[in-house]
């Protein structure tokens, strides 16, 4: 099986190093890290769905609430990784515990955008967010699948898990700027940042589905 880790530069920086290293002392295992990020993958969905019927000040905060979320998610999600390779803590359950919960947490945090959408579009809001969580699904499957057939690791863009969950989190600030100012159009922007996570997501997929089949051709043409 070909290596499945995701090439980050915030992985060498000072900061990471010493949280990674503070979380093997505080003996948290990799699992247990990884599932932290569907806990606050979990409370971003909440902060989602309580801002759609929240006003002013009340909105912007569970909005502000969603973004911080997300940008735990991402940092449990570095450092798992940091603490099973970097300091030799990796389990047997490893590559479920790496997969699993990124899942969950993608559709928790998007399908929670769409929720969040629910007064302001019902009619298209809440569609968004479950048409990115399947992109989400499906560009993870396309790149498992290459695996699987024996292709590196595929993390290509331009619709990858950190663009969505940067556009996500650019779109929370935005509402939540919004909220306390423009109020009736704070949500425009978390429905812009869904719509175009769901057109990146999509050239993802099918970019990533060229590249597995160009793939295939030139292993099969050389074999």
């Amino acid at each position: 099986m070909t290596d499945n880790r995701r090439p980050l530069k915030s992985r060498g920086t000072g900061w990471a190093t010493g949280l990674a290293r503070l979380c093997t002392r505080m003996g948290l295992s990799p699992d247990t890290i990884s599932a932290l990020s569907v806990v606050f993958a979990g409370v971003g969905f909440w902060a989602f769905w309580m801002s759609a019927t929240a006003e002013g000040a009340e909105r912007a905060g569970w909005l502000f609430a969603a973004g911080v979320a997300i940008q735990l998610r991402l940092l449990a999600n570095l450092l798992d990784g940091m603490v099973a390779v970097e300091h030799g803590r990796g389990g047997p359950l490893g590559p479920v515990w790496n997969e699993l919960p990124d899942r969950i947490a993608d559709a928790l945090f998007l399908v929670g955008a769409g929720m969040a959408l629910r007064v302001y579009d019902p009619a298209f809001g809440p569609m968004l967010g479950w048409t990115a969580a399947l992109l989400a699904v499906l560009t993870a499957y396309i790149r498992e699948l290459g695996r699987a057939l024996g292709q590196a690791a595929d993390f290509t863009g331009p619709g990858a898990k950190p663009h969505r969950m940067a556009a996500l989190t650019l779109g929370c600030l935005v509402a939540a700027g919004l909220a306390l100012t423009l109020s009736d159009y704070s949500f425009v922007a978390l429905w812009l940042a869904l719509a175009v996570i769901v057109l990146l997501t999509a050239v993802t997929a099918v970019r990533r589905t060229l590249r597995l089949a160009a793939w295939l051709k030139a292993r099969d043409g050389s074999a």
